[in-house]
């Protein structure tokens, strides 16, 4: 039986934060977060150079390439989780013009066989990255995205799809709204005419699980398990594509690995899943008493509802965006691109989240409001006043 709208709000407060949001006492598996995958040892051993290794997707590879025997070097500033790999050489220096710490390493003969580029979104980094790096390595592995793609309207479309030109986008576009995956374009770019039949360009869809720092899927999980009546947007049967960062990360080593050049999609899971099937995947692990309410879109805009980052993961359905989650990844699975289930993704998110520091976890439960402007998900009292509004509008619950 679902709990009472009064115990929902109550659950809801921000005070919910010094609870652990309702994820004390869960059935989580808090050690699978740092667990090490099980991986054989590499077919070669590589010098890995990896630009950024300790946000996001970086530290999975670090980990990964270590099991699998590799020799890594890592270049960043330093600032984000410096004594995250204390046994993993660092060169120290800035993206934005410092290489100093490279040149010297190549000055005395240096060099590496794969750089790996995970956090660059400006093309002049890749500029001067490769202008660098050309004659000492090679093959550069760039993380990219599929929102380098200008269109969203074709169903399963592969890598062969339009992307941003200056024939297909306007300045202003290009400076406005998209100006994220002209950027990404713009770098691949850079890397491919950098490395002529040398390059691997990866482009993600969005990346899950532990280390998230965007919150857009971790919000599921922490709201489905906090429990109460959950507002769920429809349509149901809309589609859905993300992947979780290990399995993103340990695929790029081994790719590395094989010397795969060219462009993939690498977004997940293998087969479609539509939001509903993510929805009662992410419920069946969670230990809260909870029910769904499906509202659908045209309601939500009607409520002013924001898409992506208000209601994260989910995008209405229109003809021009039908190819949304709906990309092709046929060329990635084709090079041994695997996932793990969403239950274990799911359950290494709520152990990460119950591992977080109380402000950090108050911060997810306030959603997306004008004091929390970067943050994920509808505020409690917005889920609230809309589910109020629904069943007012369609007979009651």
């Amino acid at each position: 039986m679902a709990t009472s709208r009064r115990e929902f709000l109550h659950r809801s407060a921000l005070g919910a934060g010094a609870l652990g949001l309702g994820l004390a006492g869960t059935a989580v598996r808090t050690e699978a977060y740092s667990r090490p995958s099980t991986s054989r040892q590499a077919p070669r051993r590589l010098r890995l150079l990896i630009l950024g290794g300790t946000g996001f997707i970086g530290p999975h590879q670090v980990r990964y390439a270590r099991e699998r025997g590799h020799e890594l070097t890592l270049f960043n500033r330093g600032r984000t989780a410096p004594d995250l790999f204390p046994g993993v050489e660092t060169l120290i220096g800035d993206r934005d013009g410092d290489y100093r710490s490279i040149e010297q390493e190549i000055a005395g003969g240096r060099s590496w066989d794969v750089v790996i580029d995970n956090p660059a979104t400006d093309p002049e980094w890749v500029k001067s990255a490769t202008r660098i790096l050309r004659p000492v390595t090679d093959q550069y592995i760039y993380v990219s995205s599929i929102s380098a793609y200008r269109y969203n309207n074709v169903e399963w479309a592969d890598e062969t799809a339009p992307r941003h030109t200056l024939e297909n986008t306007t300045a202003r576009e290009r400076e406005g709204a998209l100006s994220y995956g002209w950027q990404k374009t713009q770098s691949e770019e850079a890397a491919m005419a950098a490395y002529p039949g040398r390059a691997t360009i990866v482009r993600p869809g969005l990346i899950v699980g532990p280390g998230d720092r965007s919150d857009r899927f971790t919000w599921w999980p922490y709201r489905i398990q906090r429990g109460g009546e959950v507002l769920c947007p429809g349509p149901r049967e809309n589609p859905v594509q993300i992947i979780d960062a290990r399995d993103l990360s340990q695929w790029m080593i081994r790719m590395a690995e094989m010397g795969e050049t060219g462009a993939y999609n690498a977004t997940g899971p293998e087969s479609e899943m539509t939001m509903d099937q993510m929805l009662y995947g992410i419920r069946a692990v969670c230990t809260g008493e909870m029910s769904f309410t499906w509202v659908d879109q045209d309601f939500l805009a009607e409520q002013r509802v924001g898409s992506w980052m208000e209601i994260p993961v989910w995008i209405p359905f229109t003809e021009e965006m039908k190819g949304f989650s709906r990309w092709s990844i046929q060329k990635a699975l084709s090079r041994g691109l695997t996932f793990r289930s969403l239950a274990e993704t799911t359950a290494d998110t709520l152990a990460m989240i119950q591992g977080w520091p109380v402000e950090r976890r108050e911060r997810l439960a306030m959603g997306r409001c004008e004091e929390n402007p970067r943050g994920t998900g509808l505020t409690p009292d917005k889920e609230e006043r809309i589910l109020e509004a629904w069943h007012a509008g369609h007979g009651g619950r």
